[in-house]
């Protein structure tokens, strides 16, 4: 029979030995991890444009079709110019495809109730594919069960949506998880974020389906998932909270 010193002796070195372990793989396994997050990210941000790619060459097409990154602070202004194809920054020193959108978002939260001081800063990348340019914004909201996020791409009269990626990460199988289905995305295409004054409308998820909106505002509405109201209510709530981050600096460059 073993002693309870020896059984205590035992469970402790297992536990240390085993932490040991978990904390040497989770080390040499984070650069890896991070290098996925990151080719993950592009292959996204090039999805909404329909430039598919491989991993082993995302990075290489990003560079080739996305050719600038600007960093923008709600009120329109420009802090920050990164050029892909020097790898250089022509304004500021933020690299905007770095920018962490979540912690952007907290800190516009925390400006709004007056709990922060930060001002936020948000990522718009720049695409010029078949001779056309399209402006991507990202994108981040809540599910039902957790965070939702994606891109979406406006063509060169920043109004008409040309193509929308959407994530999730626990949302429920074949109802609120349809947002990241072809089906569901391409109801986006050639819908706008303005209507023909330039007031921002953003475009809603519509239960019941955009045909119940007056005939004016169909073109800035697209249909609600069938059993998935919440998570459709937070694509809605996502697209016109973040999009509203870029409507001063869109309005600038209308009048341009």
């Amino acid at each position: 029979m073993f002693t309870n010193r020896y059984i205590f002796t035992y469970a402790a070195i297992m536990v240390i030995v085993v932490a040991a372990i978990l904390s040497f793989a989770a080390t040499v396994l984070k650069p890896y991890q991070e290098r996925n997050v990151r080719t993950e990210k592009i292959m996204d941000i090039l999805k909404s444009v329909n430039i598919k790619t491989e991993k082993s060459n995302a990075e290489d097409i990003y560079n080739k079709y996305i050719t600038e990154e600007f960093a923008i602070r709600p009120d329109g202004e420009v802090v920050s110019v990164y050029k892909t194809d020097t790898k250089s920054f022509e304004k500021g020193d933020v690299r905007p495809f770095e920018i962490n959108m979540k912690i952007e978002l907290s800190k516009q939260a925390a400006l709004k109730s007056g709990k922060g001081t930060e001002k936020p800063v948000f990522p718009l990348y720049v695409c010029n594919h078949d001779n056309k340019t399209y402006y991507i914004i990202p994108l981040r909201g809540k599910g039902l069960w957790g965070p939702i996020w994606g891109n979406i791409a406006l063509k060169d009269d920043f109004k008409t949506v040309y193509g929308v990626t959407f994530g999730h990460k626990g949302e429920t199988p074949g109802l609120g998880a349809e947002i990241a289905s072809e089906a569901f995305q391409k109801q986006f295409r050639d819908k706008t974020i303005f209507d023909d004054s330039y007031n921002f409308t953003s475009i809603k998820v519509v239960k019941g389906g955009a045909v119940t909106l007056p005939s004016d505002e169909q073109i800035h509405g697209v249909d609600a998932i069938s059993g998935g109201t919440i998570t459709s209510k937070g694509v809605s709530n996502m697209l016109k909270d973040c999009l509203e981050n870029y409507v001063p600096y869109i309005k600038q460059q209308i009048t341009n």
